[in-house]
């Protein structure tokens, strides 16, 4: 398949990043490429859906894989997977024969294996500059449910109307199930027999990176995983924190221990992200520390330095993100700088996921959650019209409209960063807004 063509059906199928942010993944299709990574680190803890999908899909991931690297004529394809996932491996390998461009490369079980600068790393060797994307270094990395809507897209023509996600934590069944965009939490909940607990928090995604949520929000592209942690758990009280306090905290806390910057992924790789220089230019209002300021850029926020690092509880994740936030509201641009050496210890500064998950209080969660692809057959879907990085959608249906599973719903302009989404159930267009488009089955 053509490049151009292959754009044109992974654009209208409403294919993005099933995970993170979103990114539409037509976009990422390069031929300056010359290696694609296939990211099945399974990066936060609890988290089981990509494994088992892998396992379960792997020829049609391979399939997928393999017509995106002829369109992108690339020669080199690495299924990115940690040892330990013995299924997804086994599986992979019962079809390495028929696809000799794919090669498997094994991840060390460590956080954040997942943070694509560091999955490259592992695989490849290579270094992405400081500020910038794969394609930097040749290379494009999709994850496997990514490639799965893919190959759906590509060869049975379905867009992305589900979602796999798994669900843990404070639940009476831990499950991995399969529904349709615009499901509400509590009917994905209930899936997993409801809760354990009526005191209780929703983390929607892993607990390292995962906002908090309620029963009332829906499923969108990048919903991985709804965890129910109890309100006093320590992922909980982290989610609870008021940004005023935390600088206060980090003024009168941090004794500059280094140890935040000493186990940061990203430095560890040479980028200049020191969240103890940030730290200590916030506490004394330091305007000399520009750098400590301006390279918190370079932070892939994945929550290691408050989650893990600080002793003292403080929360150098949190108050990087708001900095971030007001530099660019400010306009002030990403530096340009290159990348120091990479820290010769680094081997013996990564975190271990085992100790990760017991040092977030989460040991007893980390249970299987078999993959259930039942049919789920919500009442009402509240699709959202912005799931990706980019232009929202703009609404292609109206009010009292009968709409089929699949149809377009909404798309972005042809010249903007989008793709189009679709209805996930047969039913009734119910009430229309500038965030979401209701379906009534």
């Amino acid at each position: 398949m053509k490049m151009e063509e292959l754009t044109k059906v992974l654009r209208e199928a409403g294919v993005v990043g099933a995970g993170g942010a979103g990114f539409p993944s037509y976009a990422k299709l390069n031929k300056a490429a010359d290696t694609i990574i296939l990211n099945c680190a399974e990066c936060e803890p609890l988290l089981k859906l990509h494994r088992q999908v892998l396992e379960k899909y792997a020829f049609e991931i391979m399939t997928a894989l393999d017509i995106v690297a002829d369109a992108c004529e690339v020669n080199r394809v690495i299924i990115a997977v940690k040892g330990s996932y013995k299924g997804a491996i086994d599986a992979v390998n019962a079809h390495l024969d028929s696809f000799k461009k794919i090669e498997i490369g094994l991840l060390p079980e460590i956080y954040p294996a997942g943070d694509e600068v560091i999955t490259i790393y592992e695989t490849t060797g290579r270094v992405v500059p400081p500020g910038s994307i794969p394609i930097s270094v040749g290379v494009i990395v999709y994850n496997v449910e990514t490639m799965l809507n893919a190959y759906n897209a590509v060869k049975k023509s379905e867009p992305v109307t589900e979602k796999y996600i798994t669900v843990a934590g404070e639940v009476k069944n831990p499950i991995t199930v399969k529904v349709p965009l615009g499901t509400r939490f509590d009917e994905v909940i209930a899936l997993a027999g409801g809760t354990t607990t009526d005191d209780y928090v929703i983390i929607n995604g892993g607990p390292m990176t995962g906002p908090k949520a309620n029963i009332f929000d829906t499923v969108t592209k990048t919903t991985n995983a709804l965890l129910i942690l109890p309100s006093n758990s320590f992922v909980a009280e982290k989610r609870k924190q008021n940004v005023k306090v935390d600088v206060n905290r980090a003024k009168s806390a941090c004794c500059q221990c280094r140890m935040c910057t000493d186990l940061c992924p990203r430095n560890l790789l040479g980028h200049p992200i020191e969240p103890h220089a940030f730290m200590n230019a916030l506490a004394n209002n330091s305007a000399s520390q520009v750098d400590a300021v301006v390279n918190t850029f370079f932070c892939s926020q994945c929550g290691l330095c408050e989650m893990y690092s600080c002793f003292q509880g403080l929360s150098p994740k949190t108050l990087i993100g708001v900095a971030k936030g007001n530099l660019r509201k400010n306009g002030v641009q990403i530096p340009k700088v290159d990348a120091a050496p990479v820290e010769p210890k680094r081997d013996y500064r990564r975190v271990a996921m085992k100790r990760l998950t017991a040092r977030l209080g989460l040991t007893q969660y980390n249970l299987p959650a078999p993959l259930d692809e039942s049919a789920v057959k919500p009442a009402m879907v509240k699709i959202k019209l912005s799931q990706h990085i980019g232009a929202p959608c703009a609404v292609k249906v109206s009010v009292g409209d009968k709409v089929v599973r699949g149809q377009v719903i909404g798309c972005t302009d042809a010249d903007k960063l989008g793709v189009c989404i679709h209805s996930s159930i047969d039913g009734i267009v119910s009430d229309i807004n500038d965030q979401f488009v209701t379906i009534k089955a």
